[in-house]
């Protein structure tokens, strides 16, 4: 066993090793270890997989591309999954208890999956859904960083656990999303939204982590006593297994102490604790009532609380025009940390809250992590929504979005919105204008020298102005001028991004100028009809979408930006010469610039890219053919062909130099 457990911990880090350097040889175009390393690697991962019958989700030697989906199936359960009683009372799970043995656990806040594995593979996943019929994401749950595809387990073998998404990532994740409304709420929603992806490349972006909770079913060879037997099995097989506790009654106190004080350290969220009974035998033989398993019962935490006054309610513009109330209150102590503020999230919240500056309120964490408020004791309702924007001092509106009232800025030259619209316009993944940063562009708006995007592009009337400015001099002008000329050359799905229609972010832009051909024209003005006819695209987003051109002064500024760029299509959209083919790609490429460029090329043609090679692979792509490298020894196993960058282009009908024959 222990053996065992050194085998799987070096099968762990050698994936984590090998994809760190085939991301920083294939994505950033350096090599963090040599071909001889990564070699005797790759070939010590394959023997230790061999021997082991262990193969993680994101093991190179198995991993396949990605794939797309129209839809997830749905699937009714064997048997329903049902919620579990609750209660806040420590001396209520002691008297749960009784004489017996528990184990107690975290309760985490994510999704909860059902795993199946036969013949030792993972066959099918599906989510909890309404605890009758869940989705089936088996596509999603294969890209999970953390679960073994392949285990040396052969018989059935069922698990219940819970696929969640850290608070770091969370951080990570919204920390590139520069639209505060747009900003994820919690990793819960997160997590949910990742799972649920038809495109499981995005889910395998989002790090999403699996922790089993519970073993379900098991061939017959495998009989067991006790749950702490079962997750003791389940862990040797290589699985992550949420942390338990054995504990008793009399243990109870100081078992619970030390979960509380775990709970603020933890990076993932969690809602409060499980207690479950050991003895298996004495679980089936409670049963369960109509609602409630009579095995188990969750625990929520009693949130700590703390009374204080409110001083005032901050609002927050964005660039959608939406301004959100946050709480600013006198501050307090709560789980250890000093609190001064809690998001009220809308007006709606606001108004049943009847909160007034001045008013008691009690403030706690949710989860021990998010402060929110709890009550307001004073309830004096003062509070109401500014008639003027906080930012452009212009007529505010109440809207009412699924009977939800939420604050808009009626002003659409507000300049929470300009700057916001123009940090996006010039951003990478947009029009990619380098040396642009949101205080130099509020600077300017402020100035008067930008009033539409298309302005970007004649700040040679402002070169004086400019190079005078502190921070700014003729060679910094001369570079930001350089980046925009260059930038005035682009593609329409980087500039159906950049103009910030809601809820189009880059791959919904991608889909849209794909499923029209990159006819601008009819881009602008495709129906709710034809877009919800592009997988992906859903009622609510195709409605926003023909809302922002059906406004005359959006339709008037986009005819500006046409005027000042030229729009070039991209093969993907002409002609998908290697749709359904995946590549992959290794060596020192001489015909594109770098192995980015070669993989870019692909991709707007049709064609996937892959990390590694396997039995999908249609061709690896390497010049040097005789190289004895792992991926050439495995693709001349699986007899996958090999060839050349000169080879390559002959497939799309181009020669060497470039030029279409």
């Amino acid at each position: 066993m222990e053996n065992q457990i050194k085998q799987r911990e070096r099968i762990t880090e050698l994936v984590e090793l090998l994809n760190k350097a085939d991301y920083a040889y294939e994505q950033e175009n350096r090599e963090i270890m040599s071909n001889f390393e990564y070699d005797a690697l790759y070939d010590e991962l394959k023997r230790l997989e061999e021997e082991t019958g262990y193969v993680m989700a994101q093991s190179p030697t198995i991993r396949t591309g990605y794939e797309v989906l129209s839809e997830l199936p749905k699937e009714r359960h064997v048997a329903p999954m049902l919620s579990l009683d609750k209660t806040k009372d420590v001396e209520a799970l002691k008297t749960f208890l009784g004489n017996k043995e528990g184990l107690l656990s975290w309760k985490m806040d994510g999704l909860t999956n059902v795993l199946t594995y036969q013949n030792g593979e993972l066959v099918k996943a599906v989510t909890r859904g309404n605890g009758e019929i869940g989705e089936i994401i088996t596509n999603n749950a294969k890209v999970y960083k953390n679960i073994p595809v392949k285990i040396p387990y052969k018989g059935e073998l069922v698990l219940r656990g819970e696929s969640i998404i850290t608070y770091s990532e969370f951080e990570r994740i919204n920390s590139e999303i520069e639209d505060v409304s747009a900003k994820y709420k919690n990793p819960r929603n997160l997590c949910s939204g990742s799972v649920r992806q038809l495109n499981n490349k995005i889910t395998a972006e989002r790090n999403v982590l699996f922790y089993v909770f519970a073993l379900i079913s098991t061939g017959e060879d495998k009989q067991f006593a006790t749950r702490s037997e079962q997750m003791e099995w389940v862990r040797s097989l290589g699985f992550t297994c949420v942390e338990q506790r054995l504990v008793t009654a009399e243990t109870m106190d100081e078992t619970m102490a030390y979960f509380s004080e775990q709970v603020a350290k933890n990076d993932f969220p969690s809602d409060g604790l499980v207690l479950s009974f050991d003895d298996l035998e004495y679980s089936r033989s409670l049963g369960r009532t109509a609602k409630f398993p009579r095995d188990s019962i969750a625990f929520k935490w009693k949130d700590e609380t703390a009374k204080t006054h409110l001083l005032e309610i901050e609002w927050s513009a964005s660039r959608t025009g939406l301004i959100n109330p946050v709480a600013i209150f006198e501050p307090v102590e709560l789980e250890g940390t000093t609190v001064s503020r809690a998001s009220i999230h809308n007006v709606s919240i606001m108004e049943n809250l009847a909160l007034g500056i001045g008013d008691e309120i009690e403030v706690y964490k949710a989860n021990m992590i998010i402060p929110q408020i709890a009550v307001n004791h004073t309830k004096s309702g003062t509070a109401v929504p500014p008639c003027q924007c906080p930012v452009c001092g212009e007529a505010t509106r109440v809207s009412v979005e699924g009977d939800v009232k939420v604050l808009y800025c009626t002003n659409p030259d507000c300049l929470a919105k300009k700057v916001k619209a123009f940090t996006l316009f010039v951003s990478r993944d947009a029009m990619n204008m380098e040396g642009l940063s949101e205080a130099t562009l509020e600077k300017w708006i402020n100035e008067g020298f930008l009033k539409e995007p298309a302005d970007l592009f004649h700040l040679d009337i402002h070169k004086e102005a400019i190079v005078s400015m502190e921070g700014f001099g003729e060679k910094s002008y001369e570079n930001l001028t350089a980046s925009i000329e260059k930038a005035k050359t682009t593609t329409v799905e980087r500039l159906l991004y950049s103009i910030g229609i809601p809820n189009i972010g880059v791959a919904t832009a991608k889909l849209i100028t794909k499923a029209f051909d990159a006819d601008m024209e009819k881009i602008r003005h495709a129906s709710v009809e034809e877009l919800t006819a592009i997988n992906g695209i859903g009622e609510v987003m195709a409605q926003a979408y023909v809302e922002y051109f059906a406004r005359k002064e959006n339709q008037e500024q986009l005819d500006h930006i046409l005027a000042e760029i030229h729009l070039e299509k991209t093969e993907s959209t002409a002609t998908a010469v290697f749709e359904g083919k995946t590549f992959v790609i290794t060596g020192s490429v001489t015909k594109f610039k770098n192995r980015n460029e070669l993989k870019a090329y692909i991709e707007e043609r049709g064609g996937k890219v892959a990390g590694s090679v396997s039995k999908n692979t249609d061709y690896l792509i390497n010049n040097d053919n005789m190289s004895s490298s792992s991926k050439n020894k495995t693709a001349k196993e699986l007899g996958v062909p090999i060839i050349t960058e000169e080879e390559f282009l002959a497939l799309n009908g181009e020669a060497s130099g470039g030029e279409t024959l």
